[in-house]
């Protein structure tokens, strides 16, 4: 089975009570609803769950929920997970309709920062944000968007305007307004004198130490 694809299965039973009931059996509670239809609650085997966690590209790909052995295309709206457990309290999916724009978090991939000109000047790659929220049909959703840092000089920065989407895709902050085209990475000069600087400072605490 594709680690995009969800056996589920459909039920009844509402409530807390019943939510804990279903994880002790191993399951996961969950939630299914848009384009348009009824939402439908549904649970999955926690197991399974897990196993397409694993992969960073399931977060931002349309998935093939199996419900009752029907399909249904979505993509994982939200999920909690249990605060100090691996466990995975609740899903929701949201079901796509291929001629209606989703809102989707897809994450930033970062390539070319070993032949950057200001990082081999010892400058600082930042990475201000590693995911974005992107407006877009279903069948043009990417697994991820790739940042090219490979020209950067030291105070350079690539900002959210500068990103390659995908056709017909736009960046949700950016319908915000121009002041939300934030930077995503930059290269920053380094502050101090590095490594020198911090064993000098060393060398200070000893002899204060040796004094006292």
């Amino acid at each position: 089975m594709s680690i995009f694809e969800l056996e589920a299965e459909s039920r009844s039973d509402q409530g807390k009570g019943a939510s804990r009931r279903l994880r002790r059996e191993g399951m996961v509670p969950a939630v299914i609803y848009g384009a348009g239809q009824d939402p439908q609650s549904i649970k999955l085997k926690h197991s399974e769950v897990l196993k397409r966690l694993e992969h960073e590209a399931f977060y931002s790909h349309i998935l093939t929920v199996n419900i009752d052995g029907k399909p249904s295309k979505a993509v994982l709206r939200d999920m909690q997970r249990h605060p100090a457990k691996p466990i995975i309290m609740h899903m929701d999916f949201l079901r796509v309709d291929e001629n209606t724009p989703i809102r989707v978090h897809v994450p930033l991939h970062f390539v070319g920062a070993d032949v950057a000109p200001g990082v081999k000047a010892g400058g600082l790659l930042t990475h201000d944000v590693v995911e974005v929220e992107l407006e877009v049909l279903p069948k043009n959703l990417p697994e991820y968007i790739e940042v090219d840092v490979s020209g950067l000089q030291v105070g350079d920065s690539v900002h959210l305007s500068d990103l390659k989407l995908p056709e017909g895709g736009s960046l949700v902050e950016l319908a915000r307004g121009e002041s939300h085209d934030i930077a995503v990475v930059s290269i920053h000069a380094r502050r101090g004198g590095g490594e020198e600087e911090s064993s000098e400072a060393e060398g200070d605490e000893e002899a204060a130490e040796g004094e006292s």
